[in-house]
């Protein structure tokens, strides 16, 4: 990427730094495990499910054509909109919760940037070597050995980037029919473009803006002080233990040197994929993937000083005060998070396979029957069969007085379609007088377990 230089007016001096290529040094530790399983299950599960089965259909495909959204067990329609928004609220307040506990967990552990700038990094470290190898490969010539590098490095990466963008259309085709057309050269327009388009995006954000993402184009670094406090765990360094900084020879005491702990060897920031200093304190860069605290505690264990030098910790409790976990923010938080998810998992369980609206004609409040002794009442009913299969549906309705359904007959309708059809319902005049409350139900033939009720209101006249 240019670099944008303004001159500051009568100074000559630019507004802006030239970026330079952070090159993250490999560090094993406590964390880093954790964050090497947390991008395994998470790219295993991306790349995995929409390849696993479920009663004969993709277990995980959003069909937009035939706007179906399977979810294993779950068939979702357009009509299911509300679902979707209710996750989004989910979603957004689970976030609000963990970083008000844990700061940005989800940054340094499951967020896609951090997962997939990861794997890129593996496969750069996997052709170029460690970060001393790579730092020597790029202030070298163009040799041979260079090119050649460079350009395996260029094809694992733009390999995995297509294969990323082909899981993710994947997701919305079926996959296999998908992988049928990519190997026979037969796919779509619109397969192409977004399998490119998402493969683009996945190589230009992990593989070559990186940190950069993180640090200058994702919002949640700029509102998460709103969502901070002194009881929030962070990352951070300790000063006081830490200060004054300066090398010592293994087994000394830095005390009598009048140094604190820190020998200022600078692996911290070394590790660190945004290339911060966290001896700094806490910074909007700082994704909390916690490489900086095992690489401090390596540096400890060799000094033979206690770990902890940088640590998760609260800053009541750099400032020798009590932490306080339970607090009104976290309680909010967690009360709504866990009716939304009670409330969300309830609704999901009992909702109807079909679904029925009742409208009422407007063009007359009821009809008498030439005799007068019977009235009728014309209804529109809508039927969204949610269902996976045909379904075959009776009509019944229920009031004071027995009723009559005219025509009365049963109705197909197919998977995922919304039938209409007009209903006139009879009863005799005055029994009961005047107007009253029905219940009109539609009920599968094929499973009576399938059914969906709704009340309408019967006109009549008033002796």
């Amino acid at each position: 990427m240019d670099d944008v230089r303004i001159p500051m007016h009568g100074s000559g001096q630019s507004l802006y730094v030239a970026h330079e290529k952070v090159y993250p040094r490999e560090i094993d530790g406590r964390f880093a495990r954790l964050r090497t399983l947390s991008v395994w299950v998470l790219l295993g599960l991306y790349y995995l499910i929409p390849w696993i089965d479920w009663n004969g259909r993709q277990a995980v495909l959003f069909d937009l054509p035939n706007r179906k959204f399977f979810i294993f067990g779950l068939v979702f329609w357009p009509q299911d909109f509300i679902f979707l928004t209710w996750l989004l609220i989910i979603a957004a307040l689970a976030l609000f919760f963990f970083t008000a506990i844990g700061g940005r967990l989800w940054c340094g552990y499951a967020c896609p940037q951090t997962v997939w700038t990861e794997t890129f990094l593996w496969m750069e470290r996997f052709v170029e070597g460690d970060r001393n190898a790579r730092q020597k490969l790029d202030r070298g010539p163009w040799n041979a050995n260079k090119l050649f590098k460079k350009a395996a490095k260029q094809a694992l990466w733009v390999s995995f980037a297509l294969w990323t963008g082909f899981t993710f259309v994947g997701f919305f085709a079926p996959i296999r029919v998908l992988a049928t057309e990519v190997w026979t050269f037969t796919l779509g327009p619109w397969e192409t473009f977004w399998i490119l388009f998402y493969a683009f995006a996945t190589y230009g954000n992990a593989g070559y803006l990186r940190e950069q993402v993180c640090k200058y184009m994702c919002p949640y670094a700029r509102f998460q002080s709103a969502m901070f406090d002194h009881d929030t765990l962070i990352i951070t360094y300790d000063k006081e233990r830490g200060e004054p900084r300066g090398a010592r020879k293994r087994g000394t005491d830095p005390r009598a040197q009048g140094l604190g702990d820190c020998i200022d060897c600078s692996w911290c920031v070394q590790v660190c994929p945004t290339g911060i200093d966290i001896r700094q304190g806490l910074q909007i860069e700082c994704i909390a993937c916690a490489a900086c605290i095992d690489a401090c505690d390596d540096v400890m264990d060799k000094m033979g000083s206690p770990r902890g030098l940088i640590r998760y910790t609260t800053q009541h409790s750099l400032d020798h005060k009590p932490t306080h976990v339970l607090r009104p923010r976290v309680l909010i938080y967690g009360s709504l998070l866990a009716a939304l998810v009670i409330g969300f998992v309830v609704t999901v369980a009992l909702r109807s396979p079909v679904s029925l609206d009742v409208l009422r004609d407007r063009n007359s409040l009821f009809r008498l029957t030439d005799d007068g002794n019977q009235v009728d009442n014309v209804y529109t009913l809508r039927i969204l069969n949610k269902t996976e299969r045909e379904q075959h549906f009776r009509i019944e309705a229920q009031g004071a007085s027995p009723l009559t359904l005219l025509p009365e007959r049963e109705y197909t309708v197919a998977s995922g379609d919304v039938y209409s059809l007009p209903l006139r319902v009879r009863r005799a005049t005055y029994d009961p007088v005047g107007a009253e409350t029905i219940r009109i139900t539609v009920r599968s033939i094929d499973d009576p377990n399938i059914h969906a009720t709704t009340d309408a209101r019967f006109l009549a006249p008033a002796r």
